[in-house]
């Protein structure tokens, strides 16, 4: 029986994806040679490469004036760049903290001048995302996380800002439309919507670029590696392949507005059935509620080795929830299909039969 994979990273991809990425790490392009063992200068993973970028561009509408690049070192590396890069030597920046990744970026950057929290939602356990805040007009760049993985909430829109926003995409990019030209900077780790760990893609509005006056070590420059097409150094040839070819099937699939309609029909069913069961309830605000991360708790804690059992023989994997918020987190990301959650939905009821 095929795993239901509710994992919330690395998470669940397309099994056409699966299947094509296996057969080219010991055969790719007809060379008889694998994937992984070619040199990131043969023309055929530059063509790898070029379509990786080009797909972005072509699925997120990148407008003119902004660089796609594949990078490494995850998010986590991104909460020291994005200082590097855009705080300015005597300048400040914003944070809006969300949850645990945004609580992360901001003490990066606090390694670098002083940085400011424009409003937080620790005070609930980030259950859910603050509004009505203000950012300061003489910072050098606004910092938000659109979609917490860990506590289940999203930004479901995002502030007029009066200085540049950079924004922390990891866990929800390619799974709903957004306006490019809103950020000046957007990173995001591949290992939910576009492909396996080890990749991390930035897209950066070139103007943007060497405004902050700091020395910064090349291998830490958003420069060195748009100037250099990702190829500085030896890109991660697997994770950009397996990118390229989960780009490839979202274009097939009608796209990011196609499948942003599935992944508001999954989230809909899903949270439908919390609200409806009395046996389960949400634990992010309503209004913040992840279409990719559900969280959720058992009304009756001593149901739960009865549910766990439940769902375990349904073949549902993943949904043990964090231990920052206990109980569960159904992650349904863009390659999990709407039958995988009507068969965690389905325990669920019965669950409520017992």
């Amino acid at each position: 029986m095929k795993k239901h994979n509710f994992s919330a990273g690395p998470c669940i991809l397309p099994q056409p994806v699966l299947q094509q990425a296996a057969a080219a790490v010991t055969n790719f392009d007809n060379l008889d040679l694998s994937l992984i063992e070619i040199s990131h200068r043969d023309k055929s993973f530059v063509a790898v490469m070029d379509e990786a970028v080009a797909l972005v561009k072509e699925l997120l509408n990148v407008p003119a004036g902004y660089s796609v690049v594949f990078l490494q070192g995850g998010a986590s590396l991104q909460f020291c760049m994005v200082p590097f890069n855009f705080l300015k030597e005597g300048g400040k920046s914003v944070y809006l903290e969300t949850g645990t990744w945004a609580t992360n970026a901001r003490k990066e950057s606090e390694l670098f001048g002083e940085t400011i929290i424009a409003a937080s939602s620790e005070d609930k356990n980030f259950s859910y995302i603050p509004k009505g805040y203000e950012i300061p007009a003489d910072a050098d760049y606004f910092h938000c996380t659109s979609n917490n993985t860990i506590f289940g909430t999203q930004m479901k829109a995002f502030p007029k800002s009066p200085v540049p926003v950079i924004c922390d995409m990891s866990s929800d990019i390619f799974s709903r439309t957004i306006n490019v030209a809103d950020f000046d900077v957007i990173y995001a780790g591949a290992q939910k919507n576009m492909g396996p760990a080890g990749a991390t893609l930035a897209i950066v509005k070139d103007s943007f670029l060497n405004n902050s006056g700091r020395k910064i070590p090349t291998m830490l420059n958003y420069e060195t590696h748009i100037k250099k097409e990702s190829m500085f150094n030896t890109p991660p040839v697997f994770a950009v392949y397996v990118s390229m070819l989960n780009l490839r099937w979202l274009k097939e699939n009608g796209g990011v507005a196609a499948i942003e309609k599935v992944n508001q029909a999954k989230a809909d069913l899903l949270y439908n059935e919390i609200d409806r069961n009395p046996l389960f309830k949400g634990s992010a605000a309503v209004e913040d509620r992840s279409n990719m991360n559900p969280t959720f708790l058992l009304t009756d804690e001593s149901k739960k080795e009865k549910f766990d059992a439940m769902w375990k023989a349904a073949g549902i994997s993943g949904i043990n929830g964090h231990r920052s918020v206990g109980g569960y987190r159904a992650s349904i990301y863009n390659a999990l299909p709407l039958s995988s959650v009507q068969v965690l939905v389905d325990v669920m009821k019965e669950l409520g039969k017992g």
